[in-house]
């Protein structure tokens, strides 16, 4: 049986939200998609496929990053949500192919795009700490792909600006967590349970 969330926990995330959005919105991101390929690890850009995403608002945008995976010779793909509800499926994506929008309007790869199943998802985030606990929209959507391809080996990595880093994200049973996390200014190993070191420049 599936537990009902805590009030208090949701109004915690709430108004964790509510702030880190104000964070995010702030920063300066001129720089910012170029300095994630350089803080991306080498261990991490040997996997494929790569699932991506197209940036909504103010998330970093990680397709400079998309773009130089592929360049290397990795599969990469984009999400494809035929409804609200989910699943994501993931369509693979060369950068040429004219896309369209999903259920939310996001811009995604065709209907009829060849599904990839990633070992590496890069996620988009509102908040992060370094156990790798992180702050979603609240749909739950990428809480349910991470756990579905985990089980077949995929790494979910976190992509951010450092400014959204918090001293702990407020979570549930039910939130998946990050094994990386990378920012303009460093990458995170993060290790669940325990303090955790930068790797500037990995």
């Amino acid at each position: 049986m599936t537990s009902a969330p805590r009030p208090d926990l949701e109004a915690e995330k709430a108004d964790a939200r509510m702030l880190m959005r104000a964070e995010r919105n702030a920063v300066d991101a001129r720089d910012a998609p170029l300095k994630l390929i350089d803080n991306f690890p080498l261990e991490l850009a040997r996997v494929s496929p790569v699932a991506g995403y197209w940036p909504v608002g103010s998330e970093i945008d990680g397709r400079p990053l998309l773009a130089a995976l592929a360049k290397v010779g990795n599969v990469v793909a984009l999400p494809r949500m035929e409804s609200r509800q989910g699943p994501a499926r993931f369509l693979a994506w060369r950068g040429s192919e004219a896309l369209t929008a999903d259920a939310f309007g996001v811009p995604s790869p065709p209907k009829g795009s060849q599904e990839v199943t990633p070992r590496l998802i890069l996620v988009p985030l509102i908040a992060f700490d370094r156990a790798g606990n992180r702050l979603g929209q609240g749909g739950g959507h990428y809480d349910r792909i991470i756990s579905l391809y985990r089980a077949h080996g995929a790494v979910a990595v976190g992509i951010a600006y450092a400014e959204q880093e918090m001293g702990l994200v407020p979570t549930g049973s039910h939130d998946a967590h990050l094994d990386w996390v990378i920012t303009p200014k460093e990458a995170i190993r993060c290790v669940r349970g325990t303090g955790l070191r930068g790797l500037s420049g990995a």
